[in-house]
């Protein structure tokens, strides 16, 4: 099974027949438009089997799999306190695991903005985690901990690292936490501001079957975003859906 994230910056409309090129099974993408709501019917088409969210129809957070796979969504809670996080897009494939697609934001947050929106909904929703695989945008990085806070980019990544869940870029390449040599993301397209802020975090039953991991050459996807995007695979022998 092949799973790709991949924040498009827009217009997926423009951009899928992109990614139909990468074979993936699921897609998770951050910035695309409401599949509901466009007059592009090749993108209609493309979309098929699929859930969104967002709050506006132009840019929002879409799951894209296989017309053959089952997805149903999960209705977990968005609300930490008096305080709705987003955007967390969670559901079941094939009634086998459970898929959360991020795009962590700041959502007007003066301390809790990106990586402080995933630690709310961690708190809230983490007793509902289960054989699953986090895929997304979380804007964030350990570079970027600050000392002071109690729900940095490191704590996020112990508290997942407690119940199992590990970023599987870091498995496969064997690097540490904020010290990654692959860059996903280029602050303004610029080539000489990299960053390295797109995730896959998995369960034993995803690290254990991790077969590949790819990050899209930027030669060509930064002509159409400034994310690239990130490619797993799962061994086909033991497939996380049988």
């Amino acid at each position: 099974m092949r799973i790709v994230t991949w924040n498009c910056n827009g217009a997926l409309r423009k951009k899928h027949v992109h990614l139909a090129a990468l074979k993936a099974d699921i897609c998770v993408i951050q910035e695309c438009e409401d599949p509901l709501r466009t007059q592009d019917h090749g993108y209609v088409e493309w979309a098929g089997n699929h859930l969104w969210i967002g709050e506006n129809r132009n840019k929002g957070l879409g799951i894209f799999v296989r017309n053959d796979l089952a997805i149903e969504p999960l209705y977990w809670s968005n609300i930490y306190k008096d305080h709705y996080v987003k955007y967390f897009l969670p559901c079941l494939i094939n009634k086998d695991f459970q898929l959360l697609g991020i795009w962590a934001h700041h959502n007007n947050s003066p301390n809790f903005g990106y990586i402080g929106q995933m630690w709310k909904y961690l708190q809230v929703n983490k007793g509902n985690f289960g054989k699953i695989l986090l895929a997304g945008d979380l804007n964030s990085n350990a570079i970027w901990d600050e000392w002071d806070r109690w729900w940095n980019h490191s704590d996020v990544l112990r508290e997942l690292h407690e119940l199992g869940i590990e970023s599987l870029y870091h498995r496969f390449f064997k690097e540490g936490q904020g010290k990654e040599t692959n860059p996903t993301f280029f602050m303004n397209r610029k080539q000489e501001r990299p960053y390295h802020i797109d995730y896959f975090l998995g369960s034993m039953a995803f690290s254990s079957r991790l077969s590949g991991f790819g990050i899209g050459a930027k030669e060509m996807w930064l002509k159409m975003s400034d994310h690239l995007p990130l490619i797993c695979d799962f061994d086909e022998q033991h497939n996380v859906s049988a």
